[in-house]
């Protein structure tokens, strides 16, 4: 019984790795596909049937490329960012809601909140290790976004640990059998999106990876493997935040095909705003954290604070 309750952790979560990292290289086909077809043009379609295996192709690509390393960079943080980069946006995966319970913990909100924050770091020794000064003005940037941000996912997911009263993912499944929250709190749905899009540096935040400005950012140094992890880091957040968006807001059973096609229809709009809308200026962008996302989420944490404390007033 011992021995079984060690393995069956140890596969799912391996299967869960398996499954995450296939569906990170299906997601950069289909940003590949939808951006093509924003811009008027085709996607990859000369490998395979419709292009679908392109991913792999691109994966081998870069997994066999010549590795380089800046003689400048200090090597083990240099060689070991991206690796605890991926290794973290796997690791988040487990707070994901298994009725199985097999990784799924009570607290698994405050083990998001503790992965995101040590996420920063990967960005900050990646910019910094690399010894370029494009590199680490790429770094501080996405450092300081990152922290600027998390402050407001912190506050609109403490707002709903007090009205579901736990931090555990099933706790928000149940409360949204007849209602999703969405429906109810639609603005602070909006705050989280944007908040997303900018924890994992994409289209219109991604100032830590601005080509235009500062020839691809914290991660200017990186080549064939450094770079192929970095990149399926930021895919798998993608997919996590996709994720805890469904679950959270659109109330999903994950046994359900319905919650598979929300999560992937939440990843569709990270890409459909990367194809729409234009950088954002910088200093705009801590304008929205700071004087916005800030006052909005204090004043709904007060609100369903106060919601809860007059409920449970008239009930006992």
């Amino acid at each position: 019984m011992f021995l079984y309750d060690c393995i069956l952790p140890m596969v799912g979560a391996l299967i869960l790795i398996i499954c995450v990292l296939v569906g990170v290289a299906f997601l950069t086909l289909l940003e590949r596909k939808v951006l093509g077809y924003i811009q008027i043009r085709k996607g990859p379609n000369k490998v395979g049937f419709a292009g679908i295996p392109q991913p792999f192709c691109d994966a081998i690509k870069l997994f066999t490329k010549e590795q380089t390393y800046p003689v400048l960079s200090n090597y083990l943080p240099y060689y070991f960012s991206p690796i605890f980069s991926l290794f973290l946006s796997l690791l988040v995966w487990m707070v994901m809601p298994y009725l199985s319970g097999m990784y799924m913990f009570g607290l698994g909100l405050l083990f998001f909140l503790c992965c995101t924050s040590l996420g920063v770091y990967t960005v900050m020794i990646a910019g910094w290790s690399s010894n370029s000064n494009y590199a680490l003005l790429g770094g501080l940037r996405g450092v300081a976004q990152t922290i600027s941000y998390e402050v407001s996912l912190a506050l609109i997911l403490l707002s709903f640990v007090f009205l579901v009263e736990g931090y555990n993912l099933m706790d928000f499944v149940k409360y949204q059998e007849y209602m999703w929250f969405v429906v109810v709190i639609f603005p602070l749905a909006l705050a989280w999106f944007a908040s997303c899009l900018a924890e994992t540096n994409r289209t219109p935040f991604d100032f830590a990876e601005g080509e235009s400005e500062l020839v691809s950012g914290f991660n200017v140094e990186y080549s064939s493997g450094g770079f192929a992890l970095i990149f399926l880091a930021e895919y798998a957040s993608i997919l996590f935040m996709s994720m805890l968006f469904s679950v959270i807001f659109l109330g999903c059973n994950i046994y359900s095909w319905s919650f598979f096609l929300k999560l992937t229809f939440i990843s569709f709009m990270f890409i459909w705003v990367r194809g729409t809308l234009p950088r954002f200026r910088y200093d705009k962008l801590m304008y929205l954290a700071w004087k916005s996302f800030l006052p909005l989420s204090l004043n709904y944490l007060f609100l369903l604070v106060g919601l809860k404390i007059f409920i449970m007033s008239i009930l006992f």
